[in-house]
């Protein structure tokens, strides 16, 4: 007879077993860890400094300190230690400060919309197309902008020519130096998605716009505000609408 259940590990009591509540607590801890899984943060490499009895999170990838080697998997504060929970396929959990449901693929979490194939991983997806090919899509395009540095960034993912953009989301995941707010937008027009937003870890804005109409590869720019940029990381995601002539 194996020593835990199949799927969740949980260890079983063994027969004659002395201290069987020992085993039969583990087990109990493990599933109070793992069942309803809800993390606050999946972000962070390091842990917090005081967490809360039950806190529960999914270390980022480069994590250190007691995380360390635990990329990707569940962090949970318990007796006053981190318990590391791995992670099985299609395991879900749900993300606090995103708010958003994801999944374990194996290898990587994500947004369970994706895992559904409700929305493909792709720049671009077709939401409507006539017979000679005409289409109407939606898109959204991420990229993290890390290393910060100077009066400005711009991104390198760009608004496409012909995009109709309806906003750009933002996310500070690494303290931003040497600033003391940022603005976001493109060219000519700094705080078009956004101004003063905040340099702190977990800062975010959905800078939505009226849909509006670009006609050149545009990319997003990063303007610090009180000061060059000095460090730091900031996500942004473009979110827009592509128009395809017919064939």
């Amino acid at each position: 007879m194996p020593d835990t259940t199949a799927h969740l590990a949980l260890p079983f009591i063994m027969a004659a077993q002395a201290q069987k509540h020992v085993t039969m607590n583990e087990a109990l801890r493990l599933l109070d860890g793992i069942v309803q899984l809800s993390v606050l943060d999946r972000d962070l490499t390091a842990p917090p400094a005081s967490p809360a009895e039950g806190d529960r999170y999914i270390a980022a990838s480069g994590a250190t300190g007691a995380w360390a080697g635990w990329d990707r998997s569940i962090a949970y504060w318990i007796d006053g230690a981190w318990m590391r929970i791995l992670p099985a396929p299609g395991w879900m959990a749900w993300i606090e400060d995103e708010a958003q449901a994801i999944v374990w693929t194996g290898s990587a979490w994500i947004p369970v919309v994706d895992a559904m194939g409700f929305i493909a991983q792709a720049a671009s997806v077709a939401v409507a197309r006539e017979a000679n090919g005409a289409t109407t899509g939606i898109a959204v395009r991420e990229e993290t902008l890390s290393g910060l540095s100077g009066a400005s960034r711009d991104s390198t993912i760009v608004i496409p020519n012909r995009a109709i953009v309806l906003g750009v989301s933002v996310r500070t995941v690494t303290a931003v130096l040497g600033a003391s707010s940022f603005d976001c937008g493109v060219n000519g027009e700094p705080s078009k998605f956004g101004g003063a937003l905040g340099v702190a870890v977990g800062s975010s804005n959905i800078g939505v716009i009226g849909p509006t109409a670009f006609y050149a590869d545009t990319p997003v720019r990063l303007t610090a505000n009180g000061g060059s940029f000095a460090g730091g990381a900031v996500r942004i995601a473009i979110h827009y609408l592509t128009c395809a002539a017919p064939d």
